[in-house]
């Protein structure tokens, strides 16, 4: 059996201080290992097809039964307004580069902006009857800042706006943003939420998407705003991007004010080393490599896991995790071992 989850061990790692034990973490968790780590417990999984009430209920209780301290809230059970909707076709994947739904300011004027007021926030409420005691949630939201951006316009498309019509790509920035800060201000009113999760993926193996002054001026004016949001409601802010971030980690840091970070990939720089310079100044969460999760035995993940914790202990402001999240993919025995590394096992 888990550990009884306890919410004040995860915010001791996100104030950069040490935890009485080890903490997990992590954004998103294939739903077969969580039914299947469940129903090991002795809980029942309820038919997912059901009540968003049920789904919600089975995420919730499934990140309990595997030791966490705290479930994030699957944005897809609801009906939160998306923010960035577009026509392209999509099957397992979908390119990005272009065909965007906003492509000139005809285009923009065309648009039909969904209202963020009209989603159904009463699950963040019905949340805290179904919380175990001493856990809370995290919430995210369904649509972010850049990638909705890169949604609407397409990627190579944006590029040529910021030159051709940088007013414009500054009007639907500012578009996007507005409701992604609205997602925030609505979800986090609720006593059942205890911090906030915000990704928004800025980069790739080698740099960010954009240069760090069009990030300045465009994208990280609306995180600055989700996290004054939130500090002003006593709920940490946790930032998950992919991506090379060393011209922007001053930012993330001192601007910002993020009080932790997520995601990382040993092909970037691997989590040990990021948390050796950064560590101290912002708590880093997960950062066990998916590819390594994904390929490597149970008995290497438990291997590693163990000595990631070994580094943090007595210093703090760490929690054990994937790099980004438990896709299907990873087998469940190398979940598992990570669960066991951290004792929840």
């Amino acid at each position: 059996m888990a550990p009884k989850p306890d919410f004040n061990q995860f915010l001791t790692v996100l104030r950069g201080d040490v935890p009485d034990r080890p903490v997990l973490f992590e954004f998103c968790i294939d739903q077969a290992w969580l039914r299947r780590r469940l129903e090991a417990t002795g809980g029942e999984w309820v038919d997912p097809e059901a009540t968003p009430l049920d789904q919600l209920s089975n995420w919730i209780r499934g990140f309990a039964a595997c030791g966490y301290d705290f479930a994030t809230f699957p944005s897809w059970v609801s009906n939160f307004v998306p923010h960035m909707a577009d026509d392209r076709e999509q099957e397992s994947s979908r390119g990005m580069a272009h065909g965007g739904v906003i492509t000139d300011r005809e285009s923009y004027e065309a648009y039909d902006w969904p209202d963020p007021d009209s989603g159904d926030f009463s699950l963040f409420d019905k949340a805290g009857e179904i919380l175990p005691d001493g856990m809370k949630m995290v919430s995210f939201s369904p649509g972010t800042i850049l990638e909705g951006l890169v949604h609407l316009c397409g990627y190579e498309d944006l590029c040529y706006m910021l030159v051709d019509d940088y007013e414009l790509v500054e009007e639907v920035a500012a578009k996007v943003g507005e409701r992604v800060f609205r997602f925030y201000e609505l979800s986090t009113a609720y006593d059942s939420v205890g911090a906030a999760f915000v990704p928004d993926d800025w980069g790739f193996k080698t740099q960010i998407f954009l240069a760090p002054q069009q990030m300045r001026d465009l994208i990280f004016p609306w995180h600055k705003k989700i996290v004054e949001l939130l500090h002003s409601r006593n709920k940490p802010a946790i930032l998950h991007s992919c991506g090379q971030m060393d011209s922007i980690w001053e930012d993330i840091i001192e601007d910002l004010g993020y009080d932790a970070k997520h995601s990382y990939e040993d092909l970037i720089e691997p989590v040990e080393s990021i948390y050796e310079r950064l560590g101290s100044r912002i708590a880093i969460l997960g950062g066990i490599d998916v590819d390594f999760l994904a390929r490597r035995t149970p008995e290497e993940v438990e291997a590693r896991a163990r000595k990631m914790l070994e580094k943090a202990q007595g210093k703090g402001g760490y929690a054990l995790g994937s790099g980004n999240s438990i896709p299907p993919y990873v087998p469940y025995e190398n979940f598992e071992a990570l669960l066991r590394a951290a004792g929840k096992l």
